[in-house]
């Protein structure tokens, strides 16, 4: 542990009008004062500064005009360049130039469970967590091309001894230790309405991650960017722990973004109506941004066109490609993007140490902001059954009993198409049925290997598969 010279921090605190911490290290002694230094000795005070200065500035800028973007539909999946696209996908994914980014940085304790939510048990039938799908989705691509699947798993400070501590007790869910990376993304300070950093605790500052859009400089801090080119990956495939029913490996989304020349590229789903409160792809100002819910007019939000469909309906599901040569570009200094207020009560202590909670904000970086620093970005359009369920809530929408629904009908349906027999349905309606990735990823591979390998949970639910990879 490097000597702090404490003159120095202490002038550096007061130049950057953060004055008020340093009496909290005086009532400190031993570790817990070392501790408090060495997070006060680490912070960007410029930084700070900045994102201070971004709290009292008004909203002042004209009204920015909207447009809706160009979608690859599923219309367009039986076209010659879908074709082409799946082929140059393929081989992508055969020479090993797909590298798996992983956002995993939450914990699960909106969902009533301790622990990272990769952790949670998922699996309908198995009740295998989310991780180990994720896994089990990339030995499915090892073995159909032949190639490392070098896996990038971002966590917090918050979870990451814990997602290591669950891959290591999991043996890795089979896969070399080697080819999974693990970064932490960074954490900022919280700032009160007059810009002072916040106390979380006598000993602790309030910090927070800096949101998903971290993920591209932490995988350059950490040394994992330059590893993967080392590695020959070219391209990365970024999905988040929650939704179970992302594929990493696609091959015409990887290759409609390989032919198009693409920076970075999305998925999206239509919206299931005007007022579903999901972010929408579009064109603002001239350059493609996601489109907050409520920054989106509500006449905008209501326009149909000729057919009678919604024209900003290319819902946001964080599913995208982006080319490592673009990260490199993005964090060749600071990160290139936008800094989003977060403004709430945040707990925090008094100048006497005492509990209370003020006015403050916290401050994120958005992955998808990187798509207006594009020269050129291709939009996919997916099913939602398919792709996106993801688990954000105990109960109601988007919660384990929806996505655990929804990878069951999914199953259920290549099932049926294949001419297999299902369980009876749950008093819900829901079939309970699993298939291991590693065993079909799709109807027709599911209907060509056949119903091998079945198991009969005790509750009555099938599950088609190995046991283990």
């Amino acid at each position: 542990m490097s000597t702090i010279d404490l003159s120095a921090l202490q002038q550096q605190l007061h130049a950057a009008g953060q004055d008020h911490l340093w009496p909290h290290v005086d009532k400190l002694s031993g570790a817990a004062r070392a501790a408090l230094l060495q997070r006060l000795a680490a912070l960007d005070l410029r930084l700070v500064q900045e994102l201070g200065a971004l709290m009292s500035l008004g909203a002042g800028a004209s009204a920015p005009t909207f447009e809706p973007p160009e979608v690859f539909d599923l219309q367009e999946r039986t076209s010659q360049r879908a074709r082409e696209a799946t082929q140059a996908g393929q081989e992508l994914l055969s020479q090993g130039k797909v590298g798996y980014l992983l956002v995993a940085g939450g914990q699960a304790s909106r969902l009533g469970y301790e622990g990272p939510k990769g952790c949670f048990p998922i699996g309908p039938v198995t009740g295998r967590s989310l991780f180990e799908i994720f896994a089990r989705r990339l030995h499915a691509v090892r073995k159909r091309y032949g190639v490392q699947t070098p896996w990038y798993v971002m966590t917090s400070e918050g979870n990451d001894a814990h997602t290591r501590a669950f891959f290591a007790q999991h043996h890795h869910f089979g896969l070399p230790a080697d080819e999974i990376v693990f970064f932490s993304q960074a954490m900022l300070p919280a700032l009160d309405s007059q810009g002072r950093i916040l106390m979380a605790s006598p000993t602790e500052l309030f910090l927070a991650p800096n949101g998903h859009g971290g993920s591209l400089m932490a995988l350059q801090s950490s040394g994992a960017l330059r590893a993967a080119g080392e590695r020959g990956v070219e391209v990365f495939s970024y999905f988040q722990v929650d939704n179970p029913l992302a594929p990493p490996a696609d091959p015409l989304f990887l290759g409609l973004h390989a032919l198009d020349g693409a920076q970075m590229s999305s998925k999206v789903v239509k919206k299931r109506d005007a007022w579903e409160k999901v972010g929408v792809l579009g064109k603002v100002d001239g350059k493609l941004s996601c489109i907050e819910y409520s920054d989106l007019p509500e006449q905008l939000r209501l326009e149909t066109n000729e057919h009678g469909e919604l024209r900003y309906s290319a819902g946001n599901i964080a599913l995208h490609v982006i080319e490592r040569a673009f990260v490199e570009r993005l964090v060749s200094g600071r990160l290139e993007l936008p800094w989003h207020i977060a403004k709430k009560k945040i707990p925090t202590i008094d100048a006497q140490g005492q509990p209370t909670s003020v006015d403050g904000c916290k401050f994120e970086t958005f992955v998808f902001d990187a798509l207006a620093l594009t020269e050129r970005s291709t939009i996919v359009e997916v099913e939602r059954r398919h792709e996106f369920s993801p688990v954000k809530n105990k109960d109601g929408d988007d919660s384990p009993a929806t996505t655990r629904r929804d990878l069951c009908a999914m199953h259920a349906t290549w099932a049926a198409e294949a001419g297999v027999a299902l369980p009876p349905a749950d008093p819900h309606g829901n079939v309970q049925i699993e298939i291991d990735p590693m065993y079909a990823e799709s109807a027709q591979e599911f209907a060509a290997r056949g119903p091998k390998h079945r198991m009969t949970h005790s509750q009555g639910g099938h599950y088609y598969g190995e046991a283990h990879p």
